[in-house]
């Protein structure tokens, strides 16, 4: 059974009927979300009547397409559900993309692809294209184009008023700094107009090495050494992962502690060869995947998990990588760790250094790498996870400047350290403006 709202054909959810518990269901199943009513909106006029019941019943409200984050805001309160506003739309003359709040990236890829086109997309081909610029976006073409949100032309939102705006540079254009990297406090997204980049094929892939072969401290000061001579059509990371010795697992990964260096390159494959030849003579690789490849097979670089389940997450923004400080972190990431961990380091520079024009609100433009630390969780333990992350993290310390909202996994359940000072201030001055009431909570508490 569902409600129905006498004034629309909104279909709205509570938790008694049975369509409620798939609607509220996402990729992170680590904490349960029990929002009063779910709104299963399909145009912007319906999640503006959510928007308007929420405000007028002094209910919170959060927004979910994926479920990747977790919209905090709806708890006791008013859920949107945007996964069926989908809808990608490709301009190829103008090199464009309208993207619906519901759209993940594996669909605007694949949308784009026949004409030679790319979206600055990440790495999980099921992530919410929308919540994901918002955030600011880390995509594997970010040394050479930037954040995702340096490429927002225009975008569609409900604000708390219930009002309908299309904000662009030119229409208020104070919104529109705040929404390309503020986060989601100031409104919901209903569509998203993006530009594109000319990328048709790269040259990418993943070289892994077992730890227990090759030292993981030797690796880091490889990979570090080798991001100080790439160009920047060149973008990279490290991901170190222990898997547990489960007999579900296939037999070559039971027990392992592996490294993988993750390459994506625009230019040709000689060249993306000749620049990755000092990766592979870090020691023998357990994988080598690195080739050349149709843009629309870039989410085999990562290889990201597809299916749901439970994690909690934080980051860190640092101006150097200490090789010494990080081979800290993993030992107390890797297999002695007290719960499953993985750790990414991101290979920052390069456009992502440079504000776009217009600027926008994406901050720590000055890092020079993003350390992610991750935690497979049963649900129970988000506190034990942020102390051991608090511990793992401290050799850092010296070196981080900060936060990125786009990797505050979990539920982002802490807001310091996320923006400086003086975009901290202006945000809260368009908070103030737009969502007076805070009916979309802070800069986590919306767009998941």
């Amino acid at each position: 059974m569902h409600a129905t709202d006498s004034s629309s054909e909104s279909r709205v959810l509570t938790p008694g009927d049975p369509e409620y518990a798939p609607e509220v269901a996402g990729f992170q199943t680590g904490f349960a979300l029990r929002p009063a009513r779910v709104w299963a909106a399909r145009s912007a006029r319906e999640v503006a009547e959510a928007v308007g019941y929420a405000a007028g019943e002094g209910l919170p409200l959060g927004v979910q397409a994926t479920g990747h984050g977790l919209p905090d805001a709806a708890e006791g309160g008013v859920l949107v559900s945007t996964r069926r506003m989908d809808a990608v739309r490709i301009d190829p003359g103008a090199r464009t993309a309208v993207i619906g709040a519901g759209a993940r990236w594996g669909q605007v890829v694949e949308a784009a692809a026949p004409y030679g086109l790319a979206p600055l997309n990440g790495s999980s081909p099921g992530v919410g294209a929308v919540s994901y610029t918002l955030s600011g976006g880390l995509g594997i073409l970010a040394r050479e184009f930037g954040y995702a949100a340096d490429r927002v032309r225009r975008l569609e939102v409900v604000t708390a008023d219930g009002r309908l705006r299309e904000v662009a540079a030119g229409s208020e254009p104070e919104l529109f700094w705040g929404l390309r990297g503020g986060g989601h406090g100031l409104g919901v997204v209903t569509e998203l107009e993006i530009g594109l980049v000319p990328v048709a094929r790269l040259y990418g892939g993943a070289l892994t090495f077992d730890a227990s072969a090759v030292d993981p401290a030797r690796i880091l000061a490889e990979y570090e050494a080798w991001t100080r001579t790439v160009p920047e059509n060149l973008t990279s990371s490290l991901a170190a992962v222990p898997y547990p010795d489960l007999p579900a697992l296939p037999p070559h990964l039971r027990g392992a502690y592996l490294i993988s260096l993750r390459v994506a390159f625009t230019g040709g494959a000689e060249e993306g060869e000749r620049l990755v030849a000092p990766l592979r003579r870090i020691g023998p690789a357990v994988t080598d995947t690195l080739r050349e490849m149709p843009y629309a097979q870039s989410p085999s670089i990562h290889n990201d998990p597809a299916s749901p389940h439970a994690y909690y997450g934080d980051s860190a923004v640092l101006s150097e990588l200490d090789v010494k400080a990080a081979a800290e972190l993993l030992a107390a990431t890797g297999p002695a760790a007290p719960m499953m961990c993985v750790v990414q380091l991101n290979h920052l520079g390069g456009a992502l250094s440079r504000e776009p024009e217009p600027p926008n609100a994406v901050p720590h433009r000055e890092g020079r790498f993003l350390v992610r630390v991750l935690a497979v969780l049963d649900g129970t333990d988000r506190a034990a996870a942020r102390a051991h992350f608090a511990g793992a993290l401290a050799p850092l310390a010296p070196a981080t400047t900060g936060r990125f909202l786009g990797f505050a996994f979990g539920g982002g359940d802490r807001g310091e350290g996320l923006y400086p000072a003086a975009t901290r201030e202006r945000l809260a001055a368009l908070k103030r403006t737009y969502d007076p009431g805070n009916l979309f909570g802070g800069p986590h508490g919306g767009q998941d």
